[in-house]
């Protein structure tokens, strides 16, 4: 079985992205792994270059940011990386430039690629998510995270990325899926506050235009954290290769988890889903079989 693992990436000391962390998690599970470097103005080629892994390639490219609209340069760029993996892939493992593969569950991905290999019903593996938010110690827990996303799919089958590049679709429909077992870390809204803000102001320019990112977002020199609906603890254990980032936190954030800032009617959908685990509306871009 060959696994090629595939991310994109641009200005990712500028914004503070753990991609090396993320390419990282991907190699004890992956052959191969696809690094789609934008032009930046930044050392983001120079980042990747030195993980000094023999089974990265590095893929250069030209974001068209005429295309930015709704996120269209995102799917694009995925689709240029997915289209350079290894034509033996048996798999394609997607991770984006701020997820990581905990390594706890790397045998776990593995079987459900063994168990799934030869049966063609199955498109694709979906991961659970951890979101986590404004420190290494605290998750979102409300219904403005998505719950799964597709994160392995079958090569060379007309997959293509969807949308923003949040998940894949074939000829325009929803894969058919089995679950992984596992599950993806999020840390996209854990970077210092100053990070965060300016990674907001320059990542909205890829959905909108720039009078709507002047009118919408606020001009800051540090993002506030403390304008979200609901926290939870996190109460598990970080991914091996975060653990140097997270002994360099240098700001600190406090949240009362008791805290819910919801109206009436998100507050009695999130109270169902807590005693159910049934997501009223959810949006599901696959289809779990």
């Amino acid at each position: 079985m060959f696994i090629s693992g595939f991310t994109i990436v641009r200005n990712a000391i500028q914004y503070d992205y753990p991609v090396v962390e993320a390419v990282t998690s991907l190699l004890p599970v992956c052959n191969e792994v696809i690094v789609a470097v934008g032009q930046s103005d930044d050392q983001t080629i120079e980042l990747i270059k030195g993980i000094g892994s023999p089974k990265i390639r590095i893929v250069e490219s030209e974001w068209n940011m005429k295309l930015r609209e709704g996120g269209r340069v995102l799917a694009i760029e995925t689709d240029k990386a997915m289209e350079s993996i290894s034509p033996q892939a048996d798999w394609a493992f997607y991770i984006q430039a701020d997820e990581i593969l905990h390594e706890k569950y790397a045998q776990v991905v593995i079987n459900a690629m063994q168990k799934y290999q030869n049966d063609p019903n199955v498109e694709g593996l979906l991961f659970n998510y951890l979101h986590f938010y404004g420190s290494y110690d605290y998750i979102g827990d409300s219904r403005r995270w998505y719950r799964n996303e597709v994160r392995i799919i079958r090569p060379g089958k007309g997959i293509s990325s969807y949308r923003d590049a949040q998940g894949f679709r074939l000829k325009g429909r929803r894969l058919k899926v089995k679950s992984s077992g596992a599950s993806i870390y999020h840390y996209g809204w854990v970077k210092p506050p100053e990070k965060q803000q300016a990674k907001q102001q320059d990542f909205h320019k890829l959905w909108h235009n720039d009078e709507w990112v002047k009118r919408n977002i606020i001009q800051s020199e540090f993002f506030d954290y403390s304008s979200i609906d609901s926290l939870a603890l996190f109460r598990g254990t970080h991914p091996q290769v975060m653990h140097p980032r997270i002994e360099m936190q240098n700001w600190t954030f406090d949240f009362d988890p008791t805290r819910k800032n919801f109206g009436l009617k998100t507050w009695v959908l999130w109270q169902f889903e807590k005693l159910t685990g049934i997501r009223i509306g959810e949006y599901k871009n696959y289809r779990l079989i």
